[in-house]
């Protein structure tokens, strides 16, 4: 058994996960967080529980197919948790777990800053598009 020496290990921890390699699992996490679906959920999701129904209607324009695989999901990757009591009809409640919210903070600042940002953004593009037809 080969040893390895601190500075090794250091190397080897600094470098475990690099976000840069595409194989690099943090690549695959990063790749779903930044989808836009996962994004809107968490951020509908971090002021508290909500129903599915509650969802769908807050999120505009997602299918309940792609509502409900964003759902799983983020379930599966401990984002959130999904809450089934038993009645006529069944509820199912949806919450962030602790690690879903310290992801909330992030997500919902981004949403936050596109919708404060958009008309500057718009702008540009159309300076740009401008600009490139000229060339």
């Amino acid at each position: 058994m080969a040893t390895t020496t601190a500075a090794q290990r250091r190397e080897q921890a600094r470098t475990e996960y690099d976000a840069f390699l595409r194989d690099c699992p943090t690549n695959q996490l990063l790749d779903r967080l930044s989808d836009k679906w996962v994004s809107l959920v968490v951020s509908a999701l971090a002021p508290g529980p909500q129903r599915y129904s509650d969802l769908a209607r807050r999120i505009a324009g997602v299918s309940p197919k792609m509502l409900t695989q964003t759902l799983r999901t983020l379930e599966r990757d401990g984002i959130l948790t999904r809450t089934v009591t038993p009645s006529v009809p069944v509820r199912v409640d949806y919450e962030l777990t602790p690690l879903g919210s310290n992801l909330a903070l992030l997500l919902t600042a981004v949403k936050n800053w596109a919708e404060i940002h958009f008309d500057e953004v718009h702008a540009a593009r159309r300076r740009y598009d401008t600009d490139s037809t000229d060339v």
